[in-house]
């Protein structure tokens, strides 16, 4: 069992303050159902979803060769000598601000330091704004920041607003489940159970496609579920693997169960216009991967790995091949 970090907030507090701290702009959707944690809906998983649009297919793999040259737009950023990059503030162990020392840390701050110091050279250099989930996309293309490390999916539909780096994250569905369940697996978990999942995100997908709950709760911000699990409302939970991992770690009545579904991969987002900046963006990251000592495994074994299920430790089955 791990311990909770002296001096932090009992964990349903933290899922309330997380849950509210959307409202306020610090990440997630906005309105009174994330101001309660009221569900949106109950369904059925054995509904269809109307007028459901047909899967778009794209290239998801195509992105620029890394590159160490300063064009345009690295030089634009050199020019007003700060770099703004968007992340985080709300999602533990990925990106949060530390309650004892007021200070953004998580793995994906990791990598969004690391990329600042490459470009810029000094962290002074390097600011760290919160944008929200919903706000990733405005934010680059209103010009308020100059990048996004905030666990954006690269996917069909974000590639027609924003350029992506290539992958730096593999992420799965998983499920969260009280830790005094017995179930071994995700389809003991879900089976027959009453699973909750956040409105519009790809967790309500796959339970409607597998169709093997009792009942699927949807809330408008994910860690309403947590809330409604720690309240004994819902058997389980099926979010991103990051957020699972976050929620495994913030609360110990809860863990990750073994098994997933729906792998996609993560990247850090740019303006579609900012070929030069990608290219950088991705020599660093490789290079950040081959760092054995301060990289990418390192940070993958400081945040992520001690809150997996020891079947999904292996880091291998987070970075991205290509």
């Amino acid at each position: 069992m791990h311990r909770r970090t002296a001096g932090t907030r009992p964990a349903t507090v933290l899922a309330l303050l997380a849950a509210g701290a959307a409202v306020l702009g610090g990440g997630g959707p906005s309105g009174a159902a994330a101001a309660t944690g009221a569900p949106q809906a109950v369904r059925s998983t054995g509904q269809e979803q109307a007028g459901q649009e047909e899967a778009e297919s794209c290239d998801l793999t195509s992105t620029v060769p890394p590159s160490t040259v300063d064009g345009p737009a690295v030089k634009a950023i050199k020019a007003k000598d700060t770099l703004i990059i968007g992340v985080d503030q709300n999602s533990y162990r990925w990106g949060a601000r530390n309650p004892n020392t007021g200070e953004l840390e998580g793995f994906d701050i990791d990598l969004a330091r690391t990329i600042g110091v490459a470009i810029m050279g000094n962290p002074a250099k390097v600011v760290l704004k919160p944008v929200s989930t919903a706000g990733r996309a405005d934010a680059l293309t209103g010009n308020q920041v100059d990048l996004i490390v905030r666990t954006m999916t690269i996917s069909c539909a974000n590639l027609k607003k924003v350029a992506f780096s290539r992958s730096y994250f593999n992420i799965k569905q998983r499920v969260l489940v009280p830790r005094s369940s017995t179930v071994k697996n995700l389809d003991e978990a879900i089976g027959g159970k009453t699973v909750c999942a956040a409105d519009g995100s790809v967790a309500k997908d796959v339970l409607n496609a597998k169709k093997t709950a009792k009942q699927l709760v949807l809330v408008t911000n994910q860690l309403d579920c947590l809330v409604r699990m720690q309240l004994g409302k819902v058997d389980a939970t099926m979010t991103d693997d990051e957020l699972a991992v976050g929620q495994a770690a913030q609360d110990q009545t809860v863990k990750v169960v073994d098994g997933f579904e729906q792998p996609e991969t993560i990247g850090v987002a740019m303006r579609q216009n900012s070929t030069d900046l990608t290219a950088r963006v991705n020599q660093v990251i490789s290079d950040y991967y081959a760092d054995k000592d301060k990289g990418w495994q390192k940070s993958f074994e400081r945040w992520v790995q001690p809150y997996l299920p020891e079947n999904s430790k292996d880091p291998g089955l987070y970075w991205p091949a290509r």
